[in-house]
């Protein structure tokens, strides 16, 4: 009887240790399942990417004969006017903004034929810390496609 009364209190440490045990297990889980969830929007992101180039380059297929006018940098403003080239660009920046965070494009055409769409949006990286302007940090990924027209 003498053994029970100093075993008082094992029983409640053997629980704390594996709740600890639990506890810890769930927190790495829970952080996998969030950069999982991350990974998963980034590729959604890039799809998106790919769809809009190539989006543009059947347009340009489409108007074949007009593929000089098929040019615009990311920094510049979609041409003014009413051609199928200009209203192209202008429909094709339109649909990347809605549909990438911060997107922007751009296409270049070389005069055999070959053009290269790049497409750049940004992404919240996975730290979620804000600056002092209250922004939280993003990271500029880009999408680049080259083919012959």
């Amino acid at each position: 009887m003498n053994f029970a009364t100093s075993q008082r209190g094992a029983g409640l440490i053997e629980v704390m240790v594996t709740v600890l045990i639990l506890s810890t297990s769930l927190l790495g889980l829970a952080a996998l399942q969030n950069r999982s969830l991350q990974y998963n929007h980034s590729a959604y992101l890039r799809s998106q990417a790919n769809i809009l180039a190539y989006d543009l380059l059947d347009r340009i297929r489409i108007n074949r004969k007009n593929i000089d006018s098929y040019s615009l940098t990311a920094a510049a403003d979609p041409p003014a006017g009413s051609l199928l080239a200009q209203v192209d660009l202008r429909e094709w920046r339109q649909n990347i903004a809605s549909a990438l965070p911060g997107g922007v494009g751009g296409i270049s055409c070389t005069t055999a034929q070959v053009c290269t769409v790049t497409i750049q949006w940004s992404e919240q990286d996975g730290s979620g810390v804000a600056d002092a302007n209250g922004q939280v940090d993003a990271d500029l990924s880009s999408f680049q496609y080259t083919t012959r027209i």
